[in-house]
């Protein structure tokens, strides 16, 4: 992946709003939906011409159906397509919708424009509960209990759809009119909708230009002229009859073909990462089985009563700051299930400026991202929103905070379908037959068709993972006794460490970094080290907190072990047989360029998923839906170039490429 800078700069829709209370795009100078019956409209342009009633009924338990949208707008197209869903499909059934907007609504004139349409209020009442944190990039919404699941791609349609992956069963080809909004009606999107139509999908679209039929039919749809609704004589629908052969410019990264009838899977691992990984399979109505050699959940590196939602951004658009922006939207939407103030609190993280390097990586992060994930605050103003002196001003993240991760953790597990079998250490895995078997010794464990392996750095310990290039980095702690004044602190506090509001009277801080330690006990060392860093962060707090170097024997604290790679991305995917990897690739070695067309040789059911380093709670909640997704041929959560970029194939290529 070509790194490339962030521009265009993301804007919400700016709208005016009629005698009638209906909304107009001020840039596009178009409505929304129609003024006389925007639902009825819908029905007719969209869920008819998709003949999705009689498809939604036809659904068995288990099976799924993907629909693509251009313009989410509103959301009316997905709130109608929602509740037809849930009149007329199997109660096991799914709905994937995948939709693309360039300026979405802000969510109070998303419950104004919503607020036409009663007949749609239970549904659009869980939308705009999850309406929250909605930043440019792929943003996963799983509503309805993990039934109905929304695929956000906030950004230009001709940026997001070149990056999905998906098989597309039906096309709402929505958006302003051709007249109004010219760029988005070009053939490079008729294309994408052809490369991304899974065989047979059908198309309904409001316009009936002439351009755009002809367009639709060179990309391989046959497109008719049918009537329209109201005022409008003619629409279009269409079919699509040619036959797409998937790329195979990198079969390395291309879906496993490995499916089982039973869906059942063994989770070794019962940190953020397992957790998650089990929630999303057993809303798809897997059995799961969660391997966990302590007597919990949360016991490691997810065991910290405190855990920031720190986002690492670039202005470049690297797949790291990709990754970060949507799984800080997935997991501050998850978060909304705790409780709030105890569990988790969006207090906002304040990015203190600690040196000139910073000082210009926040300038540029501003220009970046909007003000709503991001903006810059001078000293007074971060003093007065932390509630505390500081040395500096810095970035604030106004939508993050802290969270609880064993909580989550917890709430993870209580999904339908999920069983975890503590004190269970794995030491060896076995394929027998078409299924995976988990032992510890001679004790069988567990067994599936599907494995996941989420247990950190413990990963390495299995043949079959042991080439994974893993590190563990030594993080300590430290737990502060709050004060009266020290409880004035309003907000999380980063510099080159943390320390946060209290919870349960205590403040966390930290936490190191020790490449070489690998005791699991708290040294006096680090605490001595902890305070030294809070005293750089804000000396009023540190006198505030009474932190005195003397007694740190007596302070309280945590040790636990990141798991990274060596390019601090996540490791996320289905695993290969690495001998035959190389084996099947060896020309890649002669030439990087050389075209390969060997199938990818996997361990059929085997999947990793780890090393999400310190920023566990922001990339592995949503690392459990890219799983998912892989392993129920789903349209992936995140785009192609960063799924590419957290495979663990990754490292097999780079051996065979630069011999490292």
């Amino acid at each position: 992946m070509t790194d490339r800078p962030v521009t265009d700069v993301f804007t919400h829709a700016e709208l005016d709003w009629d005698e009638n209370g209906l909304p107009q795009s001020r840039l596009y100078g178009d409505v929304y939906f129609s003024r006389a019956s925007g639902l009825a409209e819908t029905e007719h342009v969209f869920l008819v011409q998709n003949d999705l009633a009689r498809r939604f009924a036809a659904l068995q338990a288990g099976e799924r159906l993907v629909v693509g949208e251009t313009g989410f707008g509103t959301g009316l197209n997905f709130l109608c397509a929602w509740q037809l869903f849930e009149r007329t499909a199997d109660p096991q059934a799914r709905l994937h919708f995948v939709s693309v907007e360039k300026h979405p609504l802000t969510r109070d004139d998303m419950q104004r424009a919503l607020s036409l349409w009663p007949e749609l209020r239970a549904q659009t009442e869980q939308l705009l509960s999850q309406y929250v944190a909605l930043h440019p990039g792929y943003q996963r919404v799983v509503l309805a209990g993990g039934r109905v699941i929304l695929t956000l791609l906030i950004g230009d349609v001709a940026d997001c759809l070149p990056n999905l992956d998906a098989r597309v069963d039906a096309w709402f080809l929505d958006g302003f009119a051709p007249a109004k909004n010219p760029q988005m009606w070009q053939p490079a999107l008729f294309a994408e909708l052809a490369r991304l139509s899974a065989p047979g999908a059908t198309l309904g679209t409001f316009t009936s230009a002439g351009f755009v039929r002809r367009g639709l039919m060179e990309a391989g749809f046959d497109m008719q002229r049918v009537p329209g609704h109201g005022h409008k004589r003619e629409i279009l629908r269409g079919r699509f009859l040619a036959t797409n052969t998937p790329a195979t410019d990198k079969p390395w990264f291309a879906r496993p073909g490995f499916a089982s009838s039973e869906r059942r899977a063994v989770v070794v691992g019962a940190g953020l990462a397992g957790c998650a990984t089990a929630a999303s399979l057993a809303a798809r109505g897997w059995q799961v089985s969660v391997l966990e050699r302590h007597a919990d959940a949360a016991q490691e590196g997810s065991g910290n009563p405190q855990g920031v939602l720190y986002l690492k951004l670039s202005a470049h658009g690297t797949a790291l700051s990709r990754l970060v922006v949507s799984g800080f939207g997935y997991t501050r939407r998850l978060l909304e299930n705790l409780h709030g103030g105890h569990d988790w609190q969006p207090c906002g993280v304040l990015q203190l400026v600690y040196d000139e390097k910073e000082r210009e990586r926040q300038a540029e992060l501003t220009q970046a991202f909007p003000a709503d994930l991001v903006r810059a605050l001078s000293k007074a103003e971060a003093e007065a929103l932390a509630g505390v002196e500081l040395p500096e001003g810095g970035l604030f993240y106004p939508q993050a905070g802290w969270a609880n991760p064993p909580a989550l953790c917890h709430w993870l597990l209580q999904r339908p379908g999920i069983e975890l079998l503590r004190h269970q250490e794995v030491l060896d895995l076995r394929r027998v037959g078409r299924s995976w078997q988990a032992w510890s010794g001679e004790t069988l464990l567990a067994e599936a068709p599907v494995m996941v392996l989420a247990g950190a750095a413990e990963v390495a310990r299995f043949g079959q993972s042991a080439w994974l290039p893993l590190k563990r980095i030594r993080g300590q702690i430290s737990c502060l006794p709050a004060t009266s004044q020290s409880e004035a602190l309003r907000t999380v506090l980063c510099a080159k460490g943390y320390v946060a509001p209290p919870r349960d009277g205590m403040h966390t801080l930290g936490a190191s970094f020790n490449f070489q330690e690998t005791d699991a006990a708290p040294s006096v060392a680090e605490h001595q080290a902890n305070l030294e860093m809070l005293e750089q962060i804000s000396a009023d707090l540190y006198t505030r907190l009474e932190a005195d170097p003397q007694r740190t024997e007596s302070l309280q604290g945590r040790v636990g072990f990141r798991c990274t790679s060596p390019d601090y991305l996540p490791i996320i995917g289905p695993m290969a047989d690495s001998q035959a990897f190389a084996e099947a690739y060896a020309g890649l070695a002669r030439n990087a360029r050389a075209n390969q067309n060997a199938p990818c040789p996997w361990l059929d059911g085997l999947y990793v998923n780890t090393a999400h380093g310190s920023r566990g709670m922001i990339s592995a909640p949503l690392s459990g839906e890219l799983l998912a997704a892989w392993l129920d041929d789903e349209p992936l959560p995140l785009p192609r170039a960063v799924t590419e970029a957290c495979h663990p194939n990754r490292f097999l290529l780079r051996k065979l490429i630069r011999g490292t």
